[in-house]
């Protein structure tokens, strides 16, 4: 918990070094564009050109791509508009950082006197900055997005001017943002002009604290990382190593936190196996098969694995087993730790898988169950919170709840 917490005052007061000289990444970056070619950039254009450093858009033609995919990263790059000015960068194929004149008169509709740096895209949240930060047209703005998960931070000239928002897929608004994609630079009637493109990839340890930033101290610990004296179940069938709950090969089972709970937000990590194959319990009673006599058992599940290629949409990973189907693709590399986070208020859950909603679902409402076999336990509002193990020896660490004052 102590590491975890260190991560996370790292991670938000993170600010990259400043160039040594014009041209030059800072520690850990590298540039995205070499400052005299299109090298690294698909499909470019007519009116696309690389000239001293600068990467300059006449006004027209198409985005330029990036060859190159990227998961959780950070990008640097500076920008400037002339007068009416409008342009942006897409963050894995999505749309988009806005950047451009605020002073037009002609898109004051449309929010320019906000500023730049907004998720102008969105519908729900983010899609006007949080102040006003641009330099006057003509001159060099600095930009700075991080994005782990769909969540997008952006600071535009040193002041944070979105925090922490989803980028929504404005290309399809009922599913989250791909895990990865491109970065794009919009070529949209005005030129524009970059320079100083860098990026770098963001491991999974600081992805993770800046996921839990913000509120780490109000959880507390549900696993004392060394033995199960505060745990019940078929406690023999699980083992302690490397500082992580295992299931044994072949063995199985729902072990919980004996503390019960109601409303709650549980953080863990997990490590799966090729094929692996257990649950979190949500509200389990202490007896009986979480999945139908407990609230739900979310699914924990090497989704991509051919074995499950014909399971129901309600079994892969995150699912409400046999209720709500989450959505797929976000899932780590098996073998890597994954960070989940599962928010439980009244009759709702939602689940977060490495910075990205993959269920938000209210089971009150569900009619229609896999097989049409009727989950009898799915409105109990208490119980116990645990993991299901079903055979494969997954792992999990580092669990923790902060406990939710009971929804009315």
């Amino acid at each position: 918990m102590l590491m975890i917490l260190g991560c996370a005052c790292a991670a938000t007061t993170h600010t990259p070094a400043a160039p040594t000289q014009p041209g030059t990444p800072p520690p850990g970056f590298v540039a995205l564009f070499d400052g005299r070619s299109l090298a690294g950039w698909q499909a470019p254009t007519d009116h696309w050109r690389a000239d001293s450093g600068v990467l300059a858009n006449d006004g027209a033609g198409s985005n330029l791509v990036s060859t190159k995919s990227f998961g959780d990263f950070e990008l640097l790059i500076d920008w400037k508009v002339q007068a009416k000015g409008d342009s942006g960068i897409y963050l894995r194929g999505l749309p988009q950082v806005q950047l451009w004149d605020p002073d037009n008169a002609d898109a004051l509709q449309h929010g320019a006197d906000k500023g730049s740096g907004a998720l102008w895209n969105n519908v729900k949240a983010g899609n006007r900055p949080a102040v006003r930060a641009d330099r006057p047209v003509g001159q060099w703005n600095a930009l700075r997005v991080r994005m782990v998960g769909e969540l997008v931070w952006v600071w535009l000239n040193g002041k944070l001017v979105v925090d922490r928002v989803a980028l929504e897929n404005y290309k399809q608004r009922d599913k989250p943002a791909a895990a990865t994609g491109p970065i794009e630079l919009q070529a949209h009637t005005q030129p524009t002009w970059f320079r100083n493109v860098y990026v770098r990839d963001i491991p999974y340890d600081e992805a993770m604290a800046a996921l839990t930033a913000t509120d780490e101290r109000d959880f507390k610990s549900l696993w004392n990382g060394r033995d199960f004296s505060d745990w019940d179940g078929p406690l023999d069938n699980y083992e302690i190593v490397d500082g992580a709950i295992r299931c044994k090969p072949g063995k199985g089972g729902t072990i919980y936190a004996k503390q019960s709970t109601s409303d709650f937000v549980a953080r863990l990590e997990f490590k799966l196996p090729p094929g692996g194959n257990n649950g979190l319990a949500i509200r389990y009673p202490g007896a009986g098969d979480t999945a139908y006599d407990g609230m739900c058992e979310l699914q924990v599940l090497d989704s991509e694995s051919p074995k499950y290629a014909t399971l129901d949409a309600r079994q892969f990973h995150g699912s409400a087993y046999g209720q709500v189907a989450a959505h797929r693709g976000y899932l780590r590399p098996v073998g890597e730790w994954n960070f989940e986070q599962v928010t439980v208020r009244g009759s709702t859950i939602k689940v977060e898988l490495n910075g990205t909603t993959i269920l938000d679902a209210d089971l009150s409402k569900v009619t229609e169950f896999m097989n049409g076999k009727a989950h009898p336990g799915k409105d109990r509002t208490s119980g116990f919170f645990g993991v299901a193990g079903h055979n494969d020896p997954v792992m999990f660490r580092s669990l923790r709840i902060k406990h939710l004052r009971a929804s009315n």
